[in-house]
């Protein structure tokens, strides 16, 4: 059989390679004067008496002593050996990795691209998407669960933080490890994670816990972004991969949709769920992070039948391995093409010279945990070298670039992203707040309220022997009142609070009532008994519905974005897309301005995530194309850890911002997609490549 690939079989089977070097002079090991002065007469040695200073003899010749110059010639001489078997050493690395490249590129052009590439594109698709959702979930679920887990705005703030704090530790994290350890691996083990501590967060009570399984699901689901594109751009020919990951990147924003559709039908329904006695509760927002599982264990499911890259599997030399799997992925696509008689011409593939140290510790060395505590050591000194090759000459420039850009591109996203609802949620507060009742100077006596208070404010009242008994009370503040011989039973409240109020003789049994919605009170002879352990109304929430409807329509209004840009990555080039995106959105930016109503807020926000998904796509593409198969995961992880950090410094600043001013999020949103932008343009196009 003739072999396609005759000039590519060589094998690297641990022999060592041998380089020579080549001085362009003889090294006689000769001392040649002319470099010191010549000694003084009266200074010279009886022994070198009568001789001219140039037939002068070094006195140590005759004791067998190396003469200085010698020995700095020599090391001279070792050092040039050294660099030129380092330099001759690296050329031959590159070179091979450079024939791998396109021999490889060749054998994926021969598998096609079919039913195995499609079948994969929708199982790392699903593990993109439970990314997607997992940026959602604590957020729509914050309002229902705070009521039930009793959060303080600290304790909301830490929570709504905690998400992408595990995300960018679990970006970094399995980034490293997945190209040491492998991509499917990996990706298994992430999503194992994730799966099992998002279960347990959705059954815990406490904040403490249910803080730490969303923090360690963030770890788990961090690793998705970096691992996903690694790995499915391994099996892309050139042709095909910008687009492919170009749709790729949509299962992203389908994560989103289907966290704002899940919250829509399933949050508002309290009443979905369960109790055991008063300490438990399970209510309809525990269901929806139950919902929101299904990602993650449908693609988790899917990559038990699905192989390891051959692209990773080559460069730690694992020939026959990698061979297995694509003659699987091509008989896979000529069987679905109608050609199962086509057979699959390559017989060898060149693999590169490995170069990380293998530690093979036996059963009999040590104790177990002695023997993994020296793998996990070296795996992690494998990774830290990794990251660090980063900063190399060879990716310096092109990983400062790529950080500027990831990180510009996040903090304006993830930052209006969050501004935008929070602008929302506040002009509804502003409008809710417009239309409270205010009763000044009332006066009463041996009345019972049993029926719901809301959006009242009463100010300097006296509530004589009054009883307030089986009722609700919402966004209800008592200010300079006075209660006497009052009793408050089986109360549940929210948003309510007494402002320099008296208590005289007053009980209050079974309330929700807690220490701090007392402020600046005078209490005489009052007595708190049975106090409620809860924190949760049956009110319907319409403004957290809204805000369903607000994420649903910006994740629904990507999808044209990202079509768009599929189309065409690979005809007018990531660079020009990515630059032009950045420099679009921040001009969409500007319109916001004049955006003074909840439906115009909203417009804005459609345009924008419409315009700045291109971004991210290009950003994505790129970045998988940048880098080598040993780095490619490494870098990605990195990038995308340093793209959460920009999300929390997002997330935070222009929070604090909503309610003061919209002036400097607009600015600095569009200051820093403009140098992002601009920045992205310098950046080496990469459509012609193949996969180093």
């Amino acid at each position: 059989m003739d072999d396609r690939f005759g000039n590519n079989t060589n094998f690297y089977q641990g022999g060592n390679t041998y380089s020579t070097f080549e001085e362009g002079g003889e090294q006689d090991g000769y001392y040649h004067g002319g470099e010191y002065p010549a000694q003084e007469e009266d200074a010279a040695s009886d022994a070198t008496e009568g001789h001219d200073e140039d037939d002068e003899i070094y006195e140590g010749e005759y004791q067998g002593i190396p003469h200085p110059d010698d020995i700095r010639t020599n090391k001279k001489a070792a050092r040039a050996m050294d660099y030129a078997d380092h330099r001759d050493s690296t050329a031959d690395k590159m070179q091979d990795e450079e024939q791998l490249a396109h021999q490889y590129e060749a054998i994926i052009e021969e598998c096609g691209h079919g039913r195995f590439q499609w079948t994969l594109f929708f199982v790392a698709g699903l593990a993109l998407m439970a990314d997607g959702v997992e940026c959602f979930v604590v957020a729509f679920a914050l309002p229902s669960a705070e009521k039930d887990i009793c959060m303080s705005n600290a304790d909301k703030g830490a929570l709504g933080l905690i998400v992408y704090v595990g995300m960018m530790l679990g970006a970094f994290i399995w980034g490293g490890l997945a190209d040491k350890v492998g991509r499917r691996r990996c990706l298994i083990i992430a999503l194992t994670i994730n799966s099992v501590f998002s279960l347990l967060s959705s059954f815990v009570q406490g904040y403490g816990l249910f803080l730490f399984f969303r923090l360690i699901s963030g770890i788990g689901i961090g690793g998705s972004i970096p691992i996903v594109y690694a790995y499915f751009s391994e099996f892309l020919c050139r042709e095909k991969r910008g687009e492919h990951l170009s749709w790729l990147c949509m299962f992203w924003m389908i994560g989103g949709i289907y966290a704002s559709s899940m919250a829509w039908g399933i949050i508002p329904h309290y009443g979905w769920g369960f109790s055991m006695g008063t300490h438990y509760q399970f209510h309809s927002w525990r269901v929806f992070i139950l919902m929101c599982i299904l990602p993650a264990l449908s693609s988790l499911i899917g990559l038990v039948f699905m192989p390891e890259s051959p692209r990773f599997l080559l460069e730690n030399g694992k020939h026959d391995e990698a061979w297995m799997i694509l003659k699987q992925v091509h008989d896979t696509n000529m069987r679905a093409k109608g050609e199962p008689e086509k057979v699959f011409t390559v017989s060898h593939i060149k693999t590169p010279k490995q170069e990380d140290e293998f530690i093979e510790i036996q059963s009999s060395t040590g104790t177990w945990y002695q023997r993994w505590l020296v793998r996990i050591m070296t795996v992690v000194k494998q990774i830290v070298e990794n990251v660090f090759s980063l900063f190399s000459p060879q990716f310096r420039l092109s990983t400062l670039f790529m950080a500027v850009v990831w990180f510009t591109m996040a903090f304006s996203y993830y930052g209006l992203t969050v501004w935008f609802p929070d602008m929302i949620k506040h002009l509804q507060n502003e409008e809710y707040k417009s239309r409270v009742k205010l009763f000044h100077h009332e006066h009463v006596e041996h009345l019972t309220f049993n029926f719901t208070l809301e959006n009242q404010i009463h100010d300097e009242g006296k509530f004589i022997n009054a009883k307030f008994t089986n009722m609700e009370m919402k966004a209800v503040t008592f200010e300079d009142s006075l209660f006497q011989d009052c009793y408050f039973v089986n109360i549940k409240s929210m948003d309510t609070f007494f402002k320099n109020c008296t208590f005289i003789s007053t009980t209050f049994y079974n309330t929700d009532f807690r220490t701090e919605m007392f402020i600046d009170c005078m209490h005489f002879n009052t007595s708190f008994l049975h106090n409620a352990e809860r924190c949760y109304i049956d009110f319907e929430e319409e403004n957290d519905i809204l805000i369903y409807l607000v994420s649903f329509l910006g994740s629904l209004a990507v999808i044209p974005g990202n079509i768009i840009s599929a189309l065409f990555m690979d005809k007018i080039g990531r660079i020009k897309i990515i630059g032009g995106s950045m420099l679009i959105s921040s001009v969409c930016t500007f319109f916001l301005f004049f955006g003074y109503s909840e439906s115009a807020i909203i417009g804005w926000q459609c345009l924008f995530c419409g315009v700045s998904v291109a971004a991210w796509n290009g950003i994505d593409v790129i970045t998988v194309e940048l880098y080598p198969t040993n780095k490619r995961a490494t870098a990605f992880g990195f990038l995308n850890a340093l793209c959460k950090f920009a999300a929390i410094l997002g997330t935070s600043i222009f929070a604090s911002f909503v309610g003061i001013t919209k002036v400097i999020p607009i600015l600095l949103a569009s200051a820093t997609l403009v140098g992002g932008g601009l920045l992205a343009l310098r950046l080496p196009e990469t459509r012609e490549q193949v996969l180093m």
